[in-house]
């Protein structure tokens, strides 16, 4: 299940017209992780996160230096991240994050490098 789609963006207020005003979509409260203000919009089962950098090293200023705003991630569930990672490392699968970590909302997730997976930055979750 698709957890939800990551969107780096320059500014999340200007980002929130599109969602809040045509859309309909009532955003949750900002939250900060990886350098990143971020703001979650429902979308039935599964959550589009807009990502604002807030540290210029961090990876989501580092995105949008090199490609713009744009879809930064897709997150996957998963029902045991534990043993998806370790498929991933005996498949040979780049891990970004050799073990899980807490992200936003206090879930616990790990990323795929996009290297291993045709060029997406995949996140798993539970």
């Amino acid at each position: 299940m698709i957890a939800h789609l990551g969107v780096a963006v320059e500014n999340i207020d200007t980002a929130l017209a599109f969602y809040r005003d045509v859309l309909g979509l009532e955003p949750g409260p900002p939250e900060e992780a990886d350098g990143a203000r971020i703001v979650s919009l429902p979308f039935g089962p599964s959550q589009v996160e807009l990502l604002e950098p807030l540290d210029p090293e961090g990876p989501i200023a580092r995105f949008l230096a090199r490609r713009g705003p744009g879809i930064h991630h897709v997150c996957y569930r998963v029902p045991d991240l534990e043993r998806a990672l370790a498929a991933c490392r005996a498949a040979g699968y780049r891990l970004v994050d050799q073990a899980p970590r807490v992200g936003a909302g206090g879930h616990r997730i790990a990323f795929v490098h996009p290297k291993a997976t045709a060029g997406i930055l995949i996140e798993l979750t539970e």
